[in-house]
């Protein structure tokens, strides 16, 4: 048998799908490349917006077309936070949660047997532990995601997410440690460890990221180690200094923003002021040269006013981001915010997303343009067109390079030529 796995949203859940497709081969049940080939659908899903949901039940009716008589498999942060809403997707055969995600080959055995639909959610429990996982491989990756987190507890006005996926757990470091060392063996150059709230990693346990990423940094074939999105606060300067004795640390950093004005901030249940996050940016640039600073940011949250949302624009533009995710607002049943006063249209959530990204597309060109006569490792993953590869450097910048050789999963020395659109040009150089 075949399975086709469609993943929809975070690098948590792109771990997690190749957790799942492990359980599924150590069961006789191979990936494919398509869901017309497939004899399983499985539909990992996101449901941090509306729109996410939506996705969700698009992807499951394309599924169904193509592909009638397949075994449709929904898991996710979708069924977990509406479990209603999930079961009544009836292009789903299989209905499962975050929760009990160990249910999937047992389920599968059952349904395939009885051809009774099968809803299995359960609710998360306090005091649950985290999820025993150790990914070896991943499917057409030259980097590997590490996930060693779970659950939040910070309870943001707008965000679902901690009713789907639980209070924080994080992976044991001897668990972790096992993993990176099967990863580092299987040829991965670059790993990421990703987490939902990431920056509280080991808070349960006595332990802090800084160990984790320590464990990573410490694999010999390792040769880098990436952070997945981060909460600013937990940055203090004793943290940065610690981070930055790892010089396998790559200097990226997605220090998760939401909004550049204290007044929504404070609506919205952050933890921090733009002072405090103006104050970690400068200590990261200076601790982590040429370091890039990523971000998502919000528009439209209830309340915001068009003095406000001018507030957040400038400061994206001060602090010059290498790169911006920029999202509307999207009101989820369960959360504060769904009832807050002064929610905003979307016609005003649609102008000032694109005013917003106008901004932030600017301060992207900028940070790219500075990348020009650099010259950086890169790791190649991809061939982007016939003799032109594709890759990274250490602070993600994109790069494309001409080669006649195969260069998947080797890392280069490469001096950057050109900046255009949303890349960077080079030519590989013979030393660093």
């Amino acid at each position: 048998m075949k399975v086709h796995a469609i993943t929809l949203g975070c690098k948590v859940n792109q771990y997690e799908t190749q957790n799942m497709l492990a359980s599924l081969a150590s069961a006789g049940i191979s990936p494919c490349d398509s869901s017309q080939e497939a004899d399983i659908v499985l539909v990992n899903s996101c449901t941090v917006t509306a729109a996410s949901d939506h996705k969700v039940r698009q992807t499951l009716h394309r599924a169904r077309r193509q592909n009638p008589n397949a075994v449709i498999v929904l898991t996710g942060c979708m069924p977990q936070a509406f479990p209603e809403e999930a079961q009544a997707l009836t292009d789903a055969d299989i209905v499962l949660g975050n929760s009990n995600r160990a249910a999937l080959v047992p389920d599968l055995m059952q349904y395939l047997s009885s051809r009774q639909r099968i809803i299995d959610i359960l609710p998360h429990e306090t005091g649950e532990k985290f999820e025993p996982m150790q990914v070896k491989r991943f499917y057409e990756r030259t980097r590997a995601f590490v996930k060693i987190q779970d659950g939040c507890n910070r309870f943001c006005s707008y965000c679902i997410i901690p009713y789907a996926r639980g209070r924080i757990r994080s992976k044991p470091l001897p668990q972790l440690r096992e993993e990176l060392a099967v990863l580092g063996q299987n040829g991965y150059r670059e790993v990421v460890l990703t987490g939902i709230n990431l920056s509280a990693y080991g808070q349960e346990m006595g332990l802090h990221l800084c160990d984790a990423v320590e464990a990573a940094c410490a694999v010999p074939e390792i040769q880098r180690v990436r952070l997945g999105s981060l909460e600013p606060e937990q940055l203090q300067d004793d943290v940065i200094q610690r981070l930055a004795r790892q010089e396998k640390l790559c200097p990226q950093f997605h220090l998760s923003l939401q909004s550049g004005c204290d007044a929504t901030l404070r609506r919205m249940n952050r933890h921090y002021d733009t002072a405090e996050y103006r104050r970690i940016v400068e200590k990261l640039r200076e601790v982590f040269p040429n370091a890039a600073i990523t971000t998502d940011m919000m528009v439209g949250f209830a309340g915001e006013t068009e003095e406000e949302f001018a507030q957040s624009l400038e400061f994206a533009r001060s602090i010059a981001f290498a790169k911006v995710h920029v999202f509307a607002y999207s009101r989820r049943p369960g959360t504060v915010a769904y009832n807050m006063p002064g929610q905003v249209s979307n016609a005003v959530k649609e102008q000032r997303s694109r005013a917003l990204s106008a901004v932030t597309e600017e301060t992207r060109r900028a940070f790219l343009q500075e990348q020009v006569g650099r010259l950086e490792p890169v790791l190649f993953e991809q061939q982007a067109a016939p003799g032109i590869w594709e890759g990274y450097t250490p602070n993600y910048t994109p790069v494309h390079v001409p080669s006649e050789e195969a260069l998947a999963g080797e890392i280069r020395p490469v001096r950057l030529t050109e900046c255009t659109g949303e890349l960077c040009l080079g030519e590989i150089s013979h030393s660093l």
